[in-house]
């Protein structure tokens, strides 16, 4: 491999995750026609998607970087180790070359303490302030940002800090740690993302303030952070809720990011988020990430149907025997009512119903269809089945320009509304 990753700073960058190897070159043709000014993550996976799709990091590295080099792909490149939690995580992507390291400490975050009344939030912070050793030096702080907002760190917002993620900053910490020891031990230069975005409520901007801060006091070289944003942010749909609130609030968050780092406002769930993007890159000055990569995946499906219809129905009809199980750990809303079975509509409908068209999407949208969901949830089932498996990657290795074009068309738009807002 001729090429090695790299860290990116605080450039606006863009996350590729590429599930089936095979999306690269892809990928390297919308970023040469739409990209300019960002920057490129096309190594990418999690390690819950790895296990799910039986790769490995060299592998994922390797897939990545040989196909980004026969793309004619020149400029920097970073990879990202995605959803880290424990020690071994680090260890096998840091080897593998990785450069840009996402913590994931949600085990650790307590999910209903936004939903907890004063007595029980005082009974869960008597037994949570031995994880919150800063309590105190946050209490009763008042943060002008530069919105006009204030952050107001009374008691409450401070005990709920403590109980909703505590652990969870004491955990970052060490694992942030750990990942700086690996890094300079191996003599790799290195950047730490953290993601407090997989819980159900938004992350208040108090939380986010402590959260950062904490990190960052605690020598973490933090350079990306994501947390839940208002709205929802399902995978493989476009944002839902209200615009103009969700800019006013990312207006608030980069202010916060900027008060303290700079670092930039990442946004997980990222694929097929077109609506927001601008907003995105507008409030942030340019200082944002964007996280993709089912999104990938359904391209992937989408050649399988327009190359061999039988065989896309026969996933359709996997993926919905699949999708009660494997849904579990997605944050979505479709039911297998939402789209039609095989033996309810055509070719064509079956095309738009699981995957859309663009042609049906008006301009600076997402795409919507809750059938998307049920195909974007059962990716490691699919993948890793003895059939389906082999029938998706034959397809997509008989038909690589097909699959260049769809991924090109797909994040060409993703670019372009990006970089509408810088």
């Amino acid at each position: 491999m001729t090429k090695k990753c790299t860290t990116l700073g605080l450039e606006p960058s863009f996350g590729f995750g590429d599930r089936t190897g095979l999306a690269t070159p892809g990928h390297v043709a919308a970023m040469k026609r739409c990209g300019e000014g960002i920057t490129a993550i096309f190594p990418q996976q999690s390690i819950r998607e790895m296990t799910r799709t039986q790769r490995t990091p060299e592998g994922v590295m390797a897939d990545a970087m040989q196909a980004a080099e026969a793309a004619g792909w020149d400029g920097p490149i970073g990879a990202d180790a995605d959803h880290l939690k424990v020690n071994n995580d680090v260890d096998i992507t840091a080897a593998a070359g990785f450069t840009f390291f996402t913590i994931d400490p949600s085990d650790d975050v307590d999910q209903k303490a936004d939903d907890y009344d004063e007595s029980t939030l005082r009974e869960k912070f008597s037994s949570a302030r031995d994880t919150a050793p800063w309590f105190d030096s946050y209490l009763g702080k008042s943060i002008e940002l530069s919105t006009g907002s204030t952050i107001q760190l009374d008691e409450q917002a401070c005990m709920r800090a403590a109980v909703k993620y505590g652990a969870a900053i004491a955990r970052a910490l060490k694992l942030g740690d750990y990942i700086r020891q690996v890094n300079e031990k191996a003599g790799q230069d290195y950047e730490i993302e953290l993601s407090v975005d997989e819980t159900d409520q938004p992350t208040t901007l108090s939380e986010h303030y402590i959260i950062a801060d904490q990190c960052l006091k605690g020598g973490m070289k933090l350079v990306s952070l994501a947390p839940r944003f208002i709205g929802d942010f399902e995978k493989g749909v476009d944002f839902k809720g209200d615009l103009a609130a969700l800019e006013a609030s990312l207006a608030d968050h980069a202010a916060v990011a900027n008060l303290l780092g700079p670092y930039k406002l990442s946004l997980h769930s990222g694929s097929d988020k077109v609506s927001m993007y601008a907003a995105l890159a507008r409030t942030t000055a340019g200082k944002f990430h964007v996280k993709t990569a089912g999104t990938s995946y359904l391209e992937a499906l989408r050649v399988v149907a327009r190359h061999d219809a039988a065989a896309f129905r026969g996933i359709i009809d996997f993926s919905r025997d699949r999708y009660e199980t494997d849904k579990a750990t997605y944050h979505v809303s479709a039911t297998l009512a939402d789209a039609p079975t095989t033996d309810q509509a055509d070719d064509a409908t079956l095309e738009s119903e699981y995957l859309e068209m663009w042609a049906d999407v008006p301009q600076g949208k997402g795409f919507t269809k809750p059938g998307r969901q049920i195909l974007h949830c059962t990716f490691g089932s699919v993948l890793t089945d003895d059939k389906w498996g082999k029938v998706v990657r034959d397809c997509l290795v008989a038909h690589p320009e097909t699959y260049r074009e769809v991924l090109d068309d797909h994040f060409g738009r993703h670019l372009d509304a990006l970089r509408s807002g810088m």
